[in-house]
């Protein structure tokens, strides 16, 4: 079936990769080895992008990438990373053939980061931008980079530092670079650079050498690069009390940075200094920085400076000032007043200043930022700010958002007078545990609560040690819009007083407090209130005998977007929730199923929500959802999610109950089948999620009558199989199909190939997301990857399989019977081998008398004797009607005959010669006689019938007895010492007897005689 898919040109074009929008091949995580060759039936020449990240591949050929004529952009990042970046740290080196990249005269980027590559390969002259970070390449010489005029981007960061360890620093040799003649973009961050590389090319309008070892600048150092638009020198002489990692101390008295340094950079925008254990700040070095718009002086020790210097009085035009973190060592002061330079920075929209540790926030603190027209965010969060007055904030008009998260702010405060200095006041000592960030709050969706991005004034007071909320706190601040308290630890009782002032508030989050809510008038001082966040205040629900009063939410006529989840309600709260201006209620995270096993108490509990659009009950250890439920749920519900339930059964047809749901998600529950009917005929469904169930089963046209269905997730499920007469006509009209993380059979001549790449434009990463379960040889690989020799006719498959069956049976079967009954078994066999031919010979004894003429001495007497009384009377008396006819020379030789003419009628009329002797070293007389007729016979006949029979095993054997022994074992018989190996004596001679000394030869050795034609 692939076969025929391929040649049909249906399979995905660029298997194993999948083609996204824009000309963008992805083959990202694919564990490939090797660059993959896309068939010459997918169109190549539209691809722009081919992205290989985070693979195997060690070695690019030259031919790797020439067949995509119109190649742009060329991923290979973390294929082959160094040894310090490698998870194992194994090492790890990537070959790259002279013409891998020339032979694409159209590449523009190029990504080569996290590689084990220690030169620049040969790069086409097309190359604009080139990343070779986190590689082994430690030097750059003027021949490194021949040839790249149009390069604009350079990218060489982390190529000697504490996780890709090297011993040495990156060299860059002066003017390596300098033919860069259009370049603009140069970062060589952490790299052990010890000064700034020297002849850089004067087009660079970024550079960035933060984090290496640069502790003095001067002006001859950026002499000749007047068009710098971005300098980042920041981490280059660190303070290491507030570092993430491995930090080097910064020499007593540096940084040097000479007073001129930045003088000549008229086009500066932005300047990173940060971490660079800055004490003061020198004017000069900001004088002739007229367009610098970004400043970063995060973390230094700007602590005292900030309060005195002078050297913003010149920066008009600066947008973003960062002073995070330029605290005093292990102090916080009582207050902090900014100098009135910064009265000067009349452009100034962000200023950032969170970390600095001071107490108390006063109007004197921020004095200067009140003339300043433009200023818009304002970060003080993390300083140990615990007296705060909210009120001076009426006197920035155009602040957008305030932060002050991750204090100790703990209510209102009256006013009062500071002395002006950082510190004016007692220090306080603090730990490090104490300068450790909380963690952040997780954002919620805006389905169901909006976030405060577009409002014009956000005031952030979320983990702080507020236990109450009084008005007091929020006078003067009637412009706000939104108010963030989450993480605090709110109990009060909210009875509509605590935020009188805030006449303009639309979005109040109270999430994860303890609030009590008792009172029916709760939150109706806000008139304007939209949104409202009270979820994760859990504690006063788990008070057991505690009534809690929801009927606040029908006295707030603009609320649209309400938050009640993961509160843990189950018993004593209002029987009904009303209103008629909410859109979305989360009520994820409670237990509606102990609310609804009450009888008709809870029944009706979201009936009173008339305009309500989005519903979430997810996680509310739902086992079932009966239709009455779904009767009493909102006519206008458009959204409804059910995730993370236990719900094993859903009613389809309840459906109808709900005419304008168009988003069912009923993701993470324990549905087995979709089976009891199918989506209702008329239903407005568009999307369904049963993702993360258990589904083995879909009934036939279960999704057809739902024609309005357009993406449906059935990933994470344990279907075997995706059939087509599951959605009828539908399947045409879907535009996501998600089957991924699906156990499929990918069994030859599966129907679900076929149905798949009929609508493969809808199904994700059906190249490498979808994939087999079994056969056990293509579990967790491709559907795509299955080999057409596995494809086996499944008769022949059985058949093949029951005969392996057999084998293996017979293979256990034979060791266990030849260890329990082996000599019997080898007795029967060979007891009917000596049969066998016995009966052939009887149907032809006309031909020859006897079956053996024995050949003894008789000067022997014993050797007589044994031959008369056990010989004879064995193979002629007791064998029954097997016995043997033997030719004995007093017995059977005829009188009046020369000794001669009987032995030579004995030779010829006996089809065996039986040769009994006690010793093999000297034979003579009538017995040497009789061997010679024998070997007359064989050379004459062509056979071969000497049977010898030795009675003194342990006599020196002659050396024809010793080679007969090697060439016919068979024919060569001792009698045994043992009288219990005298039953198998017998039994090998009767066989010897009776069966053609031809298959007795070893054929290793030899053929034995042929017959004579």
């Amino acid at each position: 079936m692939l076969a025929v898919a391929l040649a049909q040109g249906t399979l995905p074009p660029f298997l194993p990769c999948e083609l996204q929008p824009h000309g963008l091949v992805n083959c990202n995580w694919l564990f490939l080895k090797s660059v993959p060759h896309f068939s010459a039936a997918a169109p190549r020449d539209n691809v722009t992008s081919l992205s290989l990240l985070s693979n195997r591949i060690h070695h690019l050929h030259d031919s790797d990438f020439a067949q995509l004529s119109n190649l742009q952009k060329l991923n290979l990042k973390w294929n082959c990373p160094p040894a310090g970046l490698s998870p194992m740290h194994f090492p790890c080196h990537m070959t790259i053939e002279p013409n891998t990249f020339l032979a694409v005269p159209t590449l523009e980027e190029l990504n080569l980061s996290y590689n084990g590559i220690t030169t620049v390969p040969a790069l086409p002259s097309s190359l604009v931008s080139l990343i070779l970070s986190r590689t082994n390449i430690l030097q750059l010489d003027p021949t490194s980079l021949t040839g790249l005029h149009a390069l604009r981007f350079l990218y060489m960061d982390g190529n000697c530092y504490y996780k890709n360890p090297c011993g040495r620093a990156l060299e860059v040799a002066p003017g390596a670079l300098l033919g860069l003649g259009n370049l603009t973009h140069l970062s060589l961050k952490y790299n052990n650079l010890t000064t700034v590389p020297r002849s850089l090319p004067p087009s660079l309008e970024y550079l960035l050498l933060s984090y290496n070892h640069i502790v003095t600048l001067a002006p001859e150092d950026l002499a000749n690069l007047t068009a710098l638009r971005v300098l980042d020198v920041g981490g280059n002489c660190r303070r290491c009390d507030h570092a993430r990692n491995p930090c080097v101390e910064c020499p007593h008295k540096f940084p040097q940075l000479h007073s001129d340094t930045f003088s000549h950079l008229s086009r500066l925008e932005g300047l990173v200094l940060k971490d660079s254990s800055l004490y003061q700040l020198n004017p000069r070095w900001f004088r002739g920085l007229g367009n610098l718009t970004v400043l970063d002086l995060s973390e230094n020790f700007l602590y005292d400076c900030i309060t005195k210097t002078k050297a913003f009085q010149g920066l008009a035009q600066l947008r973003r000032l960062n002073l995070s973190f330029n605290y005093h060592k292990k102090v916080s002061f009582a207050h902090l007043t900014l100098a009135p330079s910064f009265g000067s920075l009349l452009s100034l929209q962000e200023l950032d200043m969170h970390g600095i540790f001071f107490r108390s926030l006063s109007q004197k603190t921020l004095q200067p930022l009140a003339r300043l027209p433009m200023l818009q965010r304002l970060y003080l969060q993390m300083n140990f700010i615990n007296q705060a007055q909210l009120g001076i904030f009426k006197d920035f008009p155009g602040l957008r958002y305030i932060d002050l998260s991750d204090n100790r702010i703990s209510g209102a405060v009256e006013p009062v007078a500071t002395t002006g200095e950082v510190d004016g006041g007692k220090k306080v000592w603090l730990t490090s545990r104490d300068l450790t960030p909380g963690p952040l709050d997780t954002p919620s969706s805006e389905d169901f609560m909006p976030s405060c991005k577009n409002l014009s004034f956000t005031l952030d007071l979320s983990r702080n040690n507020l236990v109450t909320v009084q008005p007091e706190m929020f006078a003067q601040l009637s412009r706000l819009q939104c108010l963030r308290l989450s993480h605090n630890s709110i109990s009060q009782a909210v009875n509509g007083s605590q935020f009188v002032p805030l006449t303009s508030l639309q979005v109040l989050d109270l999430s994860h407090n303890k609030l009590d809510l008792y009172h029916g008038r709760s939150f109706t001082e806000l008139p304007r209130l939209e949104a409202l966040d009270l979820s994760y205040n859990s504690q006063p629900f788990s008070m057991r005998g505690v009534g809690h009063n929801l009927s606040f939410v029908a006295q707030l006529p603009t609320l649209r977007y309400l938050s009640l989840a993961h509160n843990g309600i189950h018993s004593r709260v209002s029987q009904q929730l009303c209103s008629t201006s909410l859109w979305a209620l989360d009520f994820s995270g409670n237990s509606l199923s102990q609310m609804w096993a009450e009888g008709d108490l809870y029944l009706r509990f979201f009936q009173g929500l008339r305009s309500l659009i989005r519903l979430d009950l997810s996680q509310n250890r739902l086992h079932t959802l009966l239709p009455c439920t779904l009767g009493n749920l909102p006519k206008s519900l458009q959204l409804l999610r059910l995730r993370n339930n236990y719900l094993a059964f859903f009613n389809w047809s309840s459906l109808t109950l709900l005419p304008n749901l168009e988003t069912l998600d009923l993701a993470g529950n324990q549905l087995k089948a979709l089976s009891n009917g199918s989506l209702p005929s008329g239903t407005q469904l568009q999307r369904l999620d049963v993702s993360r169930n258990s589904i083995i089963f879909v009934v036939p046209g279960f999704f057809a009558l739902a024609t309005r269905l357009r993406e449906l997730n059935l990933s994470a499920n344990a279907l075997r199989t995706v059939e087509p007469s599951w959605f009828g006509f539908l399947a045409g009209s879907l535009e996501v199909l998600d089957v991924s993380a699906n156990p499929l059979h990918c069994a030859c001549g599966a129907a679900f190939v076929d149905f798949l790449l009929q609508v493969q434009a809808a199904v994700p990463g059906l190249p490498s997301r979808v994939k087999c379960g079994s056969p056990g040889q293509l579990q967790g690989r491709s559907i795509f990857a299955q080999d057409l020799r596995l494809c086996l006719d499944e008769s022949l498959s059985w058949d093949c399989f029951g005969l392996s069956l057999l084998v293996v049976a017979l293979g256990l079967a034979m060791p266990m019977l030849h260890h329990l009954c082996g000599w019997d078994l080898w007795y029967c066999f060979h007891l009917g081998l000596a049969w066998l031919p016995r009966r052939g010979w009887q149907r032809g004894a006309d031909a020859l008398s006897y079956d053996a003429f024995v050949v003894f001495d008789k000067a022997q007497s014993a050797v007589a004797d044994w031959v008369y009384n056990e010989l004879r009377v064995r193979l002629e008396e007791r064998r029954g009607r097997r016995a043997l006819r033997l030719c004995l020379e007093e017995r059977d030789w005829l009188p009046g005959k020369t000794l001669f003419e009987n032995l030579w009628a004995s030779v010829y009329s006996s089809r065996k010669m039986l040769f009994v002797l006690a010793h093999t070293d000297q034979v003579s007389g009538l017995l040497r006689a009789s061997f010679l007729l024998a070997q007359q016979r064989l050379l004459e006949d062509r056979k071969d019938v000497v049977v010898l029979v030795i009675l003194s095993p342990d006599a020196r054997r002659s050396r024809y007895v010793r080679l007969r022994q090697r060439l016919c074992r068979q024919s060569v018989l001792f009698w045994p010492h043992q009288p219990s190996g005298q039953r198998s004596f017998w039994a090998q001679l009767g066989m010897a007897l009776t069966r053609d000394n031809r298959h007795f030869y070893n054929q290793n050795f030899c053929r034995g005689p042929t017959m004579a034609e």
